[in-house]
């Protein structure tokens, strides 16, 4: 007889996700993939923004003869597995009074919606708190509700450019790049998440819940990290260097025959080792310490890539691995997904979807152990849901509870 799969370190707990678009949606997953139950509150009949966004675009097998088996948009399936989707107008009485018995039966609440917005709708956070003195209330703004630009709107690539990001980013101070995803709303999700446990935790001391507030400015300053403490500290703006650290060398991207590797060498043993096996002065004039290689950082690049000229990468990463050298590829995403340490470490996880049938969707990032080594948290994962589909449940689920 198969066990019961573990539901999680959250489960039990009910989070109520009027979130739209991907940061909220994203925290409101992370906490769906710990096992406490997502009811994610849509608009009537389009649902999400992100239902919409695309191509890509799939359909399920029976989409020729079934009407119910329409497009879905990857986007939408990337941000919104193991919840359920309950749709309601809340201009409407019946939208304002089952959000108001679901804020009640509630654990957490999770909301990103324009500053003022909630409030008009009968749901300021104080009315919240009022319904339920225990509820964890979620706000994310793009750059904080309050403030000489509270309330401004908040988008991931405009965040990435005001929040500095972009400045970092790119192949040299002329060339600002946004990062490849939506980074600004993915690290909010994150941070909001975050809080929200610390929140819940400080909730089994006092009895009470509280608001936590994050933004896509906050997300990203927030990871500002020694770019940062280089600017406040050391008076210096940090500015794109392209694929090269900015205070350790070598350290970066580096070709070879056949394409390109990335090194790590962030001490002066490494140094010495790299030197070693490829024929290098460690003590060459301008390469003897950290600081020195770092100030004649194209030198050092066009000695190493001299060395490596003539070797394919597979046996110069061997080589590398050989002497003790952190290095790498740079994978395409069809290469990582194919990659059996990305499948080895739960990060692709396989789910039924109710129209689209069978489908392999990037999966959560932690994993939870007992003392005795063994696996807590492998459990069944549920599909992002088609818009209403809980409805039901939901509804049911209340008048039960009432």
């Amino acid at each position: 007889m198969e066990s019961t799969p573990p539901a999680g370190p959250l489960a039990g707990l009910v989070v109520v996700d009027l979130t739209r678009a991907l940061a909220g949606p994203h925290a409101a997953m992370m906490l769906g993939d710990l096992g406490a139950r997502v009811i994610k509150v849509e608009s009537p009949g389009h649902g999400d923004d992100t239902r919409g966004w695309g191509p890509p675009f799939v359909t399920g097998p029976d989409a020729g003869t079934d009407p119910a088996a329409e497009r879905q948009s990857t986007y939408f399936l990337s941000c919104n597995r193991n919840k359920e989707s309950l749709a309601l107008d809340l201009k409407s009485d019946d939208g304002r009074d089952t959000l108001t018995a679901l804020v009640q039966r509630a654990d957490v609440l999770l909301e990103n919606f324009r500053t003022g917005v909630l409030d008009r709708l009968g749901f300021s956070t104080e009315r919240l708190l009022e319904l339920n003195p225990r509820l964890v209330v979620l706000s994310i703004s793009g750059f904080g509700h309050d403030g000489p630009e509270g309330g401004r709107a908040g988008y991931d690539q405009i965040a990435q450019g005001e929040a500095g990001l972009m400045s970092l980013t790119g192949a040299g101070p002329d060339d600002p790049q946004r990062v490849g995803v939506p980074i600004g709303d993915l690290l909010a999700g994150m941070w909001g998440g975050y809080g929200v446990l610390a929140a819940l935790l400080e909730r089994e001391r006092t009895g009470l819940g509280q608001v936590v507030r994050t933004s896509l400015l906050a997300g990203i300053i927030g990871v500002h990290a020694f770019q940062g403490t280089r600017y406040t500290v050391a008076g210096e703006v940090g500015r794109a260097a392209g694929n090269h650290h900015p205070s350790i060398c070598p350290y970066g991207l580096f070709h070879c025959r056949d394409g390109a590797v990335q090194i790590s060498v962030g001490s002066e043993g490494l140094w010495r080792r790299l030197c070693a096996e490829f024929g290098l002065d460690p003590t060459a004039a301008g390469m003897a310490s950290n600081p020195e290689r770092v100030h004649h950082r194209e030198a050092v690049i066009a000695a190493i890539e001299a060395a490596f000229t003539d070797l394919d990468a597979d046996p110069l990463l061997a080589r590398l691995a050989a002497a003790g050298i952190p290095a790498g590829r740079v994978r395409t995403l069809d290469e990582v997904y194919a990659w059996d340490q990305t499948r080895s470490q739960g990060l692709l996880v396989d789910v039924e979807h109710p129209t689209l049938g069978a489908l392999t969707l990037p999966g959560p990032p932690l994993r939870f152990f007992a003392a005795d080594g063994e696996e807590t948290t492998k459990r069944q994962h549920a599909a992002p849901p088609l818009l209403d589909a809980d409805a039901e449940s939901v509804r049911a689920w209340l008048v039960s509870e009432s």
